[in-house]
């Protein structure tokens, strides 16, 4: 089994537009992974294999716990914020932020690169319109594709190190829906909303975010139909 790529997959808007970006537009061999880490609903689960299906490519599910807790994502987590749009990615980190989310899940998609000598790791991450995690930022990702280099198998060895590609880390929600648009990512089997349910709330941070890239690219949510 070739491998050229392992995608990190949630089932929201950023991670399916960077996964068709890397089979469609990239012609890369992909593989997904999503995790069941506890969140406080599945619904976004269910979304990253439809997506999955879409795009032609096997998913793994990981499945962890984080028992610690720490983030209102988490089951029992607390309320989730309410926040102003022009608040979102200012100030404090919110209540939504998981502890080094991205950090665990980056390693287990190293695992698996390393494991099937796939050279890359794509993540959806985004600077721009992102709720202020520091780990969705350019110099956390510089970081582990550092940390990549020197703890493989492939960069220990003199092979090819595995890269981290975030191919939508500098640009905006606008930008994302464009992009998807183009890629003819289906938007109406993606996830976004932190609450779950049977239709998004339409008003935590990631519902607003969505809602601000759709209006602003001119783009109906299919999702909201």
């Amino acid at each position: 089994m070739v491998v050229d790529a392992v995608v990190l997959l949630s089932g929201g808007l950023d991670s399916a537009t960077a996964l068709f970006w890397a089979v469609r537009l990239k012609k890369w061999r992909c593989r997904a992974l999503a995790f069941d880490y506890g969140q406080r609903h599945r619904r976004e689960l269910r979304s990253a294999a439809a997506v999955a299906r879409a795009a032609g490519v096997p998913l793994e599910v990981l499945r962890l716990s984080l028992p610690w807790g720490g983030s209102s994502l988490l089951a029992g987590g607390g309320r989730l914020p309410i926040r102003d749009e022009r608040r979102i990615g200012r100030g404090p980190l919110p209540s939504t932020y998981v502890p080094a989310r991205n950090t665990i899940f980056l390693s287990f998609a190293l695992s698996w690169a390393d494991a099937v000598g796939a050279g890359r790791i794509v993540i959806g991450a985004n600077a721009l319109d992102y709720s202020g995690y520091p780990d969705c930022r350019p110099a956390f990702l510089a970081a582990f594709e550092r940390i990549a280099r020197l703890g493989s198998r492939g960069g220990t060895e003199g092979r090819r190190s595995v890269r981290i590609e975030a191919p939508l880390l500098a640009m905006g929600k606008k930008e994302i829906v464009r992009l998807g648009t183009r890629l003819d990512v289906p938007f109406e089997s993606t996830w976004s909303c932190y609450a779950g349910g049977r239709r998004p709330c339409g008003r935590c941070d990631s519902c607003r975010l969505r809602q601000k890239g759709f209006r602003e690219a001119g783009v109906r949510d299919p999702a909201l139909a």
